[in-house]
């Protein structure tokens, strides 16, 4: 399709494997603070997007930005907000936060669909709120975004993961569409 692949790496013994593949090498939240998979990505010289964890404060991915750096990925490092866990099943996303990576001068994504997951809210599988993916979009482009990242499935229903926090195409479209106005927007103050 002739479109970048992004994807998750889960440990050191991957990261060669998949950089022969993949455009953008992703670290999930709940990686982002291991050195050797932060410094096994940058050595690839391939852009590196870390998902910053739910249990992180913003400012704290400063250490991740300097872990890459130092392997050699200065200038090809994006950071993810999905949220921060606030209290059981439940994640917040704080646009403070948005702002505050931003000024690490790196771009800065907002992933829409997973910061209206419930982790374990339906016992044994992860839950979600959808109705929230199109303001929380509108609000993250408001503060100045660089991208988004969305989940999407034709019958998210019926997904088999990430359903209940996944939108279908045409609910998508509307979100990034909105979120594009907003950026334009934005960007006209600057």
């Amino acid at each position: 399709f002739g479109i970048p692949v992004v994807t998750d790496v889960h440990e050191t013994v991957q990261v060669q494997a998949v950089a022969q593949v993949a455009d953008i090498l992703q670290i999930p939240a709940f990686l982002c603070r291991q050195t050797d998979l932060l410094l096994a990505c940058a050595s690839t010289g391939k852009p590196v997007n870390v998902k910053k964890g739910q249990f992180m404060a913003p400012e704290d991915m400063k250490g991740a930005i300097a872990k890459l750096e130092q392997g050699g990925a200065a200038g090809k490092i994006l950071l993810t907000e999905r949220g921060t866990t606030f209290g059981y099943h439940n994640l917040v996303v704080d646009m403070r936060g948005l702002q505050t990576m931003r000024e690490m001068n790196v771009p800065v994504i907002f992933d829409a669909t997973h910061s209206v997951q419930l982790p374990g809210g339906l016992g044994g599988a992860s839950g979600g709120q959808r109705q929230f993916i199109r303001s929380l979009s509108r609000a993250a482009a408001a503060v100045g975004i660089d991208g988004i990242f969305m989940e999407v499935h034709p019958d998210p229903d019926h997904a088999l993961s990430d359903g209940p926090n996944s939108l279908n195409f045409e609910q998508a479209e509307r979100v990034l569409q909105e979120g594009k106005a907003i950026y334009d927007l934005v960007r006209s103050f600057i």
